[in-house]
């Protein structure tokens, strides 16, 4: 199923259809956007066009100078089965042989007033964000201190309650059960919850509760970027945990990787400060204060020393 369609940018944009309204289904696969200035002297060996062609007053001033047999010819060839629209930019004046075409191929023209430059960083971003690759997690994703941290673990865990406590503490609910990530670049990752389940929490045995109801408008956010995983998984005493937090392992999330703390749960221990926490030395670590590597540090001092004496 396509993520975007020219009639999802018409909408967005408020663009003018003057032709090809038959073609305005047409899905867009791709961000990037061409302005055909070599196609429009006659170069197409490496025509993009599967791009939005967007055509500014460059393109248009030069169209004008061709003889009509050539425009009529490479105006034509703008229009392939591949291109999914030709945006006209400045509200300029269109040639009759670029509707002519698009009619006959159902590709559909349309015009903005916005200049072409303008125009085509609003285009870029709005596919970008569109068309960035998605998945689902299911965990918790909270806003600590600025920090996003996403909690993960089996169902039952206690990541909701964890995030409840969290709330209390004047932190913030981005999503939780499920989490929709999108990755906006090659290392940011952002996370917001799915329309239906947005600013609701589930807490075992008391039900489905509202929080920005409950704790307003400052305890939820509608996306956060995610910074940092904490898994929660039950206490096994079979296993050797870190201790020190010299380890620093890492998750993979469609093509970004990012910083994961695995957190043992056992009875008495409070996960929210523990979470909390974790998030306040993550920020220490990015400003060049890491205690547990300092630590290290001191202690080689002391062993070297009393090899010394």
């Amino acid at each position: 199923m396509a993520k975007v369609r020219v009639e999802d940018i018409i909408k967005k944009f408020n663009l003018e259809l003057i032709s090809g309204e038959e073609g305005i289904h047409r899905p867009i696969t791709t961000s990037d956007i061409s302005r055909p200035g070599l196609e429009m002297a006659g170069f197409f060996n490496y025509y993009p066009a599967d791009r939005i062609q967007l055509l500014g007053m460059t393109e248009i001033t030069f169209s004008e100078r061709l003889d009509p047999e050539e425009r009529k010819l490479r105006l034509e060839q703008l229009c392939s089965d591949l291109t999914p629209g030709i945006i006209i930019s400045r509200g300029l004046e269109i040639p009759e042989e670029l509707i002519e075409a698009s009619n006959e191929y159902s590709v559909p023209v349309m015009r903005t007033n916005m200049k072409t430059t303008r125009f085509s960083s609003h285009l870029t971003n709005y596919l970008e964000f569109k068309l960035a690759p998605t998945t689902a997690v299911h965990g918790v994703l909270v806003d600590i201190y600025g920090v996003g941290v996403l909690i993960t673990g089996k169902s039952g865990v206690g990541k909701s309650e964890a995030a409840l406590e969290l709330v209390k503490r004047g932190h913030r609910l981005v999503a939780d059960d499920c989490v929709e990530i999108r990755q906006e670049d090659t290392d940011s990752l952002v996370g917001n919850a799915p329309d239906l389940i947005e600013h609701l929490l589930e807490i075992r045995g008391l039900g489905i509760i509202n929080v920005m109801t409950l704790f307003g408008a400052g305890a939820v956010r509608s996306h956060k970027r995610i910074t940092m995983v904490v898994h929660l998984e039950l206490w096994d005493q079979m296993k050797q945990y870190d201790r020190l937090g010299l380890d620093e392992e890492k998750i993979k999330i469609i093509d970004t990787e990012i910083p994961k703390l695995t957190i043992p749960v056992r009875p008495g221990r409070n996960l929210a400060i523990i979470i909390e926490v974790a998030a306040m030395n993550y920020r220490l670590k990015k400003m060049g204060v890491n205690a547990a590597q300092q630590f290290t540090e001191r202690l080689a001092d002391v062993i070297e020393d009393g090899d010394e004496k």
